[in-house]
């Protein structure tokens, strides 16, 4: 549909003939509606509606926008496929739900990148909201498309189709660059579209793929990412937000009127993880730990529950157990802030080494539900190989101590595909799985416990020690995958859950992938696909069929061991860690040698402090200060040759030699 050939409201035929009509009204209380602005951003998720409104990010970005003068911050989301069946039969155009603009009227469309598999999506999207799908191909009129969140890591897949992407954390960055679009359209939008490309470069964590050329080996792997502008520096590195009391976090979010993914309220407590699990981009990606301070928290919960309604209260990050004030926010919160109110306080998950009953009875005090514990592997060789720091005994302990005090039901979180895995490591999933059963009898001289073992599929991330391993196979997983079923029938007790193979692998080919897959997204995205995350819309033969078709091998992404001195699609953008700490943790988990927290004890090299100037926040009071213009000693011990100059030089392959 073109720009000129759309209707911009869903009729009341439309609404009732599909699942979940709320989610394209609008409306909610909460809501920010500006008839009037100078500069419109569309924050656009692409996945429905009760999912991007569960997503903290843009809640937090649409309040920050929305309180900047002449800005209009508004939301849309990935219709479902039985609305999007009507919008394109009726040529309905998808719009903002706040005043119903339609995307091709906004100035800026910005979508987040929080899944591989929503990319297919985030197409369908701008061609349903009437933008031009290609960048290359977009109108002087046409908004600009801007992607961030933490697949921005490596955007090179997506660089087809947006124009700019903010790395890190968004909310001084994005700000910064909406006043480089007002500031460009009220001069009379100088030098066109690339005169506002030209100067969004120009703010720190701004990335403009068609500022860059990449070319490639014979063997297919990258030879060079080469700026092709001045403007373009060769290592674009995240921004980062130093201090968490200075943000504006949102006290008076929108309250939905259906539920959505996580109905509640999501307080986010610190920011990063110290913990170096080696598989994890998270906390690689979010370094350094930020806390917040507890009195600040009481207040923003405060507010929160005055401002929504809610009676629970999340608190989140991506290691909630670490924070370091947690026992006296908790006690603040249940004993004294909301003591008669029936407030809940929920924890994501609990961490096994630093489980404590007395948190887990204050958590659960208001609403009994069960413990999520994420031991990751079976083995204890496993579990030092990744590098998760925790031990059977630790966990035989947490949950003795569950147990002992009412506990009955336990999730436990594992990934199977692991570097350095053997069938062994697989079947003691089962065996540890069995033995906190059998604990439960032990402990309450009885049965009745209902044990949940839910089993991810490992999928190899940028900025992690393990983005050099192999994928598993298809073939490979499944087998592993049965092994594990096996095991657990005729278990009465233990729920098996598996999360699908197919899914994974196309996830790992994205994940790690280069330009050249732009050609597969756009052709697999004319063929009809969409919500490749969702089990009932995934079309894994329709997949392998456009690979083929665009002459691309999915294993040479997914389950290719990486070459020691190769360059990676995504060096060019950076969260600041060292690629030769990367390289010296890839090696220690061949080992299965241990990386102590730099939270508790000396740095350990990573030089996302150094390299950003930020500092490690921790309350507890014992934080080394670690954060300096040169690098620290530990870095210089993991590779003398990781210097900031030597990262600005596009982190040459030479660094890297992992064994």
């Amino acid at each position: 549909m073109t720009k000129r050939d759309y209707k911009k409201e869903f009729t009341i035929d439309m609404l009732s003939a599909v699942e979940k009509p709320a989610r394209y009204t609008g409306g909610e209380f909460g809501s920010v509606v500006k008839e009037r602005a100078d500069v419109r951003i569309a924050l656009a998720f692409p996945d429905v509606y009760e999912v991007g409104m569960s997503y903290l990010g843009f809640k937090i970005l649409y309040h920050i926008l929305n309180r900047m003068e002449g800005v209009a911050a508004e939301r849309t989301y990935a219709p479902w496929v039985d609305m999007e069946k009507l919008m394109r039969e009726r040529s309905v155009v998808l719009t903002t739900l706040e005043t119903k603009q339609a995307l091709a009227e906004c100035d800026l469309v910005g979508f987040t990148l929080q899944y591989e598999l929503s990319y297919t999506n985030i197409l369908n999207m701008l061609d349903l909201g009437g933008v031009t799908v290609l960048a290359k191909d977009r109108a002087e009129d046409e908004p600009f498309v801007i992607v961030g969140g933490p697949c921005v890591f490596n955007p090179e897949p997506l660089a087809d189709f947006f124009d700019l992407a903010v790395i890190g954390e968004g909310e001084e960055a994005l700000p910064e660059l909406v006043t480089v679009y007002k500031n460009w359209k009220a001069a009379g939008r100088v030098g066109g579209r690339t005169g506002f490309l030209q100067a969004a470069a120009r703010v720190n964590g701004i990335y403009v793929p068609s500022f860059y050329d990449v070319t490639y080996q014979e063997d297919g792997t990258v030879q060079a990412v080469t700026p092709n502008q001045k403007v373009a520096q060769p290592v674009i590195y995240k921004r980062v937000v130093r201090d968490m009391a200075t943000v504006d976090y949102p006290t008076d979010p929108i309250v939905p009127f259906m539920s959505i993914v996580h109905d509640r309220i999501m307080l986010e407590v610190f920011r990063g993880c110290s913990r170096g699990c080696r598989f994890c981009n998270a906390g690689m990606v979010y370094r350094p730990v930020r806390e917040r301070k507890p009195e600040q928290l009481r207040q923003l919960a405060r507010q929160l529950v005055d401002n929504t309604g809610y009676d629970e209260i999340s608190l989140f990050s991506l290691s909630t157990a670490d924070y370091s004030c947690l026992d006296p926010l908790l006690d603040g919160l249940l004993k004294e802030d909301f003591k008669d109110e029936r407030v809940s306080v929920s924890l994501p998950s609990l961490r096994i080494d630093s489980f404590c009953i007395d948190v887990a009875q204050k958590v659960n005090s208001v609403r009994k539900s069960g413990l999520t514990f994420a031991p990751e592997a079976g083995s204890q060789r496993m579990r030092d190989v990744i590098n998760k720091g925790v031990t059977e005994e630790n966990l035989m302990d947490a949950v003795s101590a569950a147990f002992t005090n009412g506990w009955k039901k336990v999730k436990l979180y594992f990934m199977i595909g692991l570097p350095y895995e053997t069938d062994a490591d697989v079947l003691a999933i089962a065996t540890l799985a069995k033995k906190v059963l059998y604990k439960y009898k032990e402990v309450t001289g009885k049965g009745g416990a209902m044990i949940t073992v839910s089993v991810a599929n490992f999928v190899p991330k940028p900025y992690t020690a393990f983005q050099w391993a192999a994928q598993d196979s298809l073939t490979e997983i499944k087998r592993k995958d049965m092994l594990l079923k096996e095991a657990f029938s005729r278990v009465r007790g233990i729920n098996y859950q598996y999360h699908e193979s197919k899914v994974s692998v196309l996830e790992g080919v994205f994940a790690r992938g280069d330009r050249r897959l732009g050609a597969a997204l756009y052709k697999a995205w004319q063929q009809g696909e969409r919500f490749d995350g969702w089990d009932e819309c995934f079309k894994f033969d329709l997949w392998q069929q456009v690979f083929a078709d665009c002459g691309l091998d999915p294993h040479f992404y997914a389950d290719r061991v990486r070459g020691e001195q190769e360059l990676f699609p995504w060096e060019h953008v950076s969260p600041g860690v060292a690629k030769a700490f990367l390289a010296n943790e890839y090696r220690k988990a061949k080992l299965a040698q241990l990386t102590h927290d730099c939270r508790h004890g000396d740095c350990t090299g990573c030089n996302v402090c150094q390299q950003l100037g930020v500092n490690v926040v921790d309350y507890t009071g014992q934080m080394p200060a670690v954060a300096s213009s040169t690098l620290s000693a530990a870095a210089e011990k993991v590779a003398p040759a990781a210097t900031a100059a030597a990262t600005t030089a596009a982190l040459t392959a030479k660094e890297v030699q992992p064994q």
